[in-house]
């Protein structure tokens, strides 16, 4: 992928912003169990981070998703994962189909805000019985009028305690499972809706994370995010600039870590030489090097041709798929180069060994990805099924 000088400037606007608004305050947000997710995303929307490949009627930038990338990557290089997850959300979970198959009016209520920074969005999907398995939730909205009443709940929601507005998927007809769901936009304080304590994470702490319920919650019909019963393919859609997203910030997750371990093993002493001077050590760093350039050739690949239009389901699970194992392998491999340090809580690596974990889990775990590469794979062209 060729990265113009606008590319470049996007990408140092985004590296300025996690040195200075983040990484000074992670500790605290992550001991605190969330960020001020209203002001940081001011802040952000204030630079145009939160719209980059928007629609510009809404306040979006109007650009391609290779310029998002950079500043995913930019923002996977924060001291915490958690924040950049958050935002994550804000720009390619919960907002996507919006822009996409929203109507004016509704893209004027809701996605104009989020992009601006002064609405916090949310995306309303797994259920305790659905994480992966998205067709499988049981919430409903049904009709009654002009409205939709909506019954059920949702598990993992980040950014749910602050939100303004849900993206949530909910059951609307009684046909096949794939073909009876729809997306609706359902505005945080809506009467009917309650949370849950703070989810007590692994990971990811300085996100709010909860379960939220929903009791006949009533929003207009309006509220609809395209066509009635179209959500689950809407949602499959999502989750495509959401795995794209995953991986392109596990690229800067991945590289700050190994950067940072890497200068600690070359200023460690050990048996009377640096610890970077034992062949092993320099080696395995080497090896992490090259496994973090195979995933961003594989991630630049998927973007290209995202850009091109072309259906990139495949690559984007594939991209995903090998995120989530490298930053396995790279905290576990980099946390044991630090030894005792490694093990502490403040520690780089100890922190992406936890924050990493959650890439092989959320937005479909690694075997559902597995799946759907087995699938897509038979049928590529010159393929012939068993």
């Amino acid at each position: 992928m060729q990265f113009t000088t606008e590319h470049e400037q996007m990408r140092r606007t985004a590296r300025q912003f996690v040195a200075n608004e983040i990484d000074p305050h992670a500790a605290g947000w992550e001991q605190a169990g969330r960020f001020p997710a209203h002001a940081l995303f001011k802040k952000l929307g204030d630079l145009g981070l939160l719209g980059i490949h928007k629609p510009v009627e809404n306040g979006g930038l109007g650009l391609d998703v290779s310029y998002n990338l950079v500043v995913a990557e930019e923002l996977g290089r924060a001291a915490c994962g958690g924040v950049p997850l958050a935002i994550g959300v804000q720009t390619d979970m919960a907002t996507p189909a919006l822009a996409r198959f929203g109507s004016r009016e509704l893209r004027d209520e809701f996605l104009t805000p989020a992009i601006a920074g002064d609405y916090v969005s949310s995306i309303a999907v797994s259920e305790p019985h659905a994480g992966s398995d998205v067709a499988a939730i049981k919430t409903t909205a049904r009709k009654d009028g002009g409205d939709y009443v909506i019954n059920g709940s949702k598990m993992w929601i980040t950014n749910s305690l602050q939100a303004d507005f849900f993206c949530l998927l909910a059951n609307t007809g009684d046909g096949p499972k794939h073909a009876n769901k729809s997306l609706i936009i359902v505005p945080a304080k809506t009467r009917g809706i309650s949370f849950s304590a703070p989810l007590n994470k692994l990971g990811m702490r300085s996100s709010d994370t909860a379960q939220v319920f929903f009791d006949d919650v009533r929003v207009p019909q309006r509220y609809l995010i395209g066509q009635e019963n179209f959500g689950f393919m809407m949602q499959m859609m999502q989750f495509q600039e959401e795995r794209l997203f995953g991986a392109a910030n596990t690229i800067g997750a991945v590289e700050r870590c190994i950067e940072l371990t890497t200068a600690y093993a070359r200023e460690r002493q050990v048996f009377g030489m640096s610890l970077l001077d034992n062949q092993t050590v320099h080696f395995r760093l080497a090896e992490l090097r090259t496994e973090l350039e195979a995933l961003r050739a594989l991630t630049y690949q998927a973007c290209e041709k995202h850009i091109a239009g072309d259906d990139v389901t495949m690559l984007a699970s594939m991209a995903k798929l090998k995120a989530g194992r490298l930053v396995r392998e790279a905290a576990d491999a980099c946390l044991q180069l630090w030894g005792g340090q490694g093990y502490m809580w403040d520690n780089p690596a100890s922190q992406l060994y936890r924050d990493g974990r959650l890439c092989s889990i959320g937005g479909g775990a690694d075997e559902v990805m597995l799946g759907i590469i087995c699938k897509l794979t038979d049928t590529l062209p010159g393929r012939k099924k068993a």
